[in-house]
């Protein structure tokens, strides 16, 4: 019974550092390859907030937390962030609509419908566009057979509410469906030194750091900062044994959303998203399966400073409101269609792959149009796109290669208003990308695999044409497409009672696309360039299983980054947001079936290695310790207690990359950095019906 005992946790011990070559979670099946990661800690488990970035950044060690608020907040995956990582939800592509990423692709679905989630590292998928250096892909939770659902409650620190309703089952023999809803409140949370949003901004102005215009106002400094509801609805038609119908729809609303470091915060942030799909298996010989789906997604996004002081009193007008508002809104339309079928010993997958990028924006003062109304001139970026894929079985060798062809087109609204005439020309990128990754088995233990491959991504509308508000460029209208190419290798390992992975690459990536600050002071020059830049790195992670009761789970990791040259009137080489060495690890204590605990410590080496030039500063080194513990009662109640940041350390994981427009400073020109919480204490009550 024992052994029995000790292989069941051994198994879950896989699952939670994903080394398995097939994981099962619960009541998925996931065919996880030995280049990818999954994730499914996230649903019910950790309920702090809908901040799948953070609940991502506790769990895997390649991933860091770009923070600006108490949620929607981004990631960093392998040191690359915004464009240079492809983010699907159900293989929708969901871009934001702020070109200051408040509101980024992972922060539009909640923790509560995620049912796990794929993380793939290096240039190996060709399904989809803009896969440069990393491909994370979310898989929301799926209607069951039987009537089932749940309700969770949560409450925590700093005054959070969470309330979250799913309800899933059969309405025919053949049509299933699922509805989930949710409610979530939170205040403005405390440093470690005990500092909310407003003490935070406080502490830059006591210092010279920051203006005192863009503190809070009184009647505000005590706001919540986020109040955010969601839906989620599925339904699921077996139209024929081998024929299946798909359809979701998700919203997302979130109001009066608080970015301490940002001159600006979210008035709202609305978004819908629709996705349709349709599978058939095995029509013929040629078609193992055929996939078609079709989606849209649409994100509105105003940003004003209404809540600041500086909305107050317009220096141009004394005694008069001086309200900005930038509001913005992008559409993203997209079509796949695949089929993959078996030959000998090959299985090839061949698609096209469709997308349509709308983005849109403009400025206004106390409610009216500026006297620049246009920020991001109604930019359409198409791309269609041919791919080809091929698996290969050799007795111990599995060999997968893949191809993508692109031709992308980007065309701005020209109806930029401007005292002077501003250019805006149209791009067109084409390029061929395509990977070789095998794999293996030496023996059923052990597995060794190694890929070399090319991706890229193109400039998004931001990044080539968005406008200040002083009608000056920012973004650089003859930016090239980003190439990587790169080089992975590794092994994973598994012993009798633990598991070990260790992976490591080598990216070079030309015409990497760069901010430079120092044209930032040249108004006739946009402020991106390209550059040709380096960055590697390496990733351990594995299990171990001490008794029956204990299990450990651990991961770390490292990169590097450098410019193979300075930037335009700079010295430096150091590349940004390459965030330093990185450390996760957990204790696992299942004291019987109904009871268990978790202790998770995070920690991370301080940040020396810096693009100083372009605003990022050192940051010190962290460690953080969590401690969590879920009680079952019977088959239905499921109570989680638990505290984040024990010690209440004050500490910072995002750097201030100038790329970002962040709080405005004093004379030394130092960007306002944030803290992460301190001490969180929280409780979920879950009831499983």
């Amino acid at each position: 019974m024992t052994r029995i005992k000790t292989g069941i946790y051994l198994s879950l011990a896989c699952a939670l550092s994903l080394q398995a070559a097939q994981v099962e979670l619960g009541t998925i099946d996931v065919e996880a390859k030995v280049d990818t990661e999954v994730i499914k800690d996230v649903h019910g488990e950790d309920i702090k907030s809908a901040d799948l970035a953070e609940a991502l950044f506790k769990q895997s060690p390649s991933i860091s937390l770009s923070r600006r608020s108490g949620i929607a907040n981004d990631i960093l995956v392998r040191g690359q962030r915004k464009d240079n990582i492809n983010v699907t939800i159900d293989g929708t592509k969901v871009c934001g609509a702020c070109p200051n990423r408040m509101d980024p692709p992972i922060s539009h679905v909640l923790t509560n419908n995620v049912d796990y989630i794929e993380i793939n590292e290096g240039p190996y998928n060709v399904e989809d566009f803009g896969v440069l250096s990393a491909d994370v892909k979310i898989h929301t939770i799926k209607p069951t057979d039987e009537l089932e659902g749940e309700v969770n409650l949560g409450i925590g620190s700093w005054g959070y509410k969470k309330a979250a309703l799913n309800v899933s089952g059969a309405i025919t023999e053949n049509v299933r469906f699922l509805l989930s809803a949710s409610t979530e409140t939170g205040e403005q949370y405390e440093d470690g030194d005990g500092n909310d949003f407003a003490g935070q901004i406080q502490r830059e102005i006591n210092d010279g750091k920051a203006l005192p215009a863009f503190q809070y106002q009184d009647r505000y400094k005590d706001m919540d900062a986020f109040d955010k509801k969601t839906v989620l609805a599925k339904l699921f038609w077996n139209i024929t044994d081998n024929q299946e119908l798909r359809l979701s729809y998700t919203a997302n609303r979130s109001d009066n959303i608080l970015y301490p470091s940002s001159k600006m915060d979210a008035i709202y942030d609305d978004s819908d998203i629709f996705n349709v799909e349709y599978i058939a298996k095995d029509l013929g010989t040629y078609s193992k399966e055929l996939y078609v789906q079709f989606y849209q997604s649409e994100v509105e996004h105003p940003m004003s400073t209404v809540y600041r002081n500086v909305s107050l009193n317009d220096p141009a007008n004394p005694g008069n409101p001086n309200e900005m508002t930038h509001a913005l809104s992008t559409k993203m339309q997209g079509a796949k269609i695949k089929n993959s079928f078996d030959l000998d010993n090959h299985t090839i997958t061949a698609g096209i792959d469709y997308s349509l990028r709308n983005w849109d924006g403009g400025y206004y003062k106390n409610g009216n149009a500026h006297k620049v109304p246009i920020s991001i001139d109604d930019v359409d970026t198409e791309n269609i796109a041919l791919f080809l894929k091929d698996e290969i079985k050799m007795d111990k060798f599995v060999l997968d290669l893949g191809l993508r062809y692109d031709d992308t087109t980007i065309t701005p609204g020209h109806n930029i208003v401007k005292p002077k005439p501003i250019s805006q020309p149209d791009r067109e990128y084409n390029e061929l990308n395509g990977y070789i990754f095998g794999t293996y088995h030496a023996d059923t233990n052990t597995k060794y695999f190694a890929g070399i491959g090319k991706s890229s991504r193109v400039p998004d509308a931001k990044e080539l044409y968005w406008m200040s508000m002083k009608n000056t460029p920012v973004g650089t209208d003859t930016l090239e497409a980003t190439i990587n190419y790169e080089f992975d290798i590794g092994i994973e390992k598994k012993f009798d009672n633990a598991t070990f992975k260790a992976k490591a690459f080598y990216s070079k990536l030309d015409d990497y696309i760069a901010y430079n600050s120092v044209f930032a002071a040249n108004p006739t020059l946009g402020q991106y360039e390209n550059v040709d830049a380096t960055i590697y790195g390496f990733e351990l992670s594995g299990t171990y299983m001490a008794t029956a009761e204990l299990y450990f789970d651990y991961g770390m990791a490292y990169q590097r980054g450098e410019k193979d040259d300075p930037l335009t009137g700079q010295t430096g080489t150091d590349m940004p947001e390459i965030p330093p060495f990185k450390f996760n690890a957990a204790a696992n204590y299942d004291w019987d079936e109904s009871l268990t605990f978790r202790a998770e410590l995070i920690a991370s080496d301080e940040w020396t290695h810096i693009d100083e030039e372009n605003g990022e500063q050192p940051l010190d080194a962290y460690a953080v310790l969590n401690l969590k513990g879920t009680k079952r009662f019977g088959q239905n109640f499921e109570l989680t207690v638990g505290v984040d940041n024990v010690f209440d350390s004050t500490y910072a994981v995002s750097n201030t990359y100038k790329d970002l427009i962040l709080m405005p400073t004093g004379p030394n020109d130092t960007v306002m950095l944030m803290n992460e919480p301190g001490r969180y204490v929280y409780t979920n009550l879950r009831y499983k019906f």
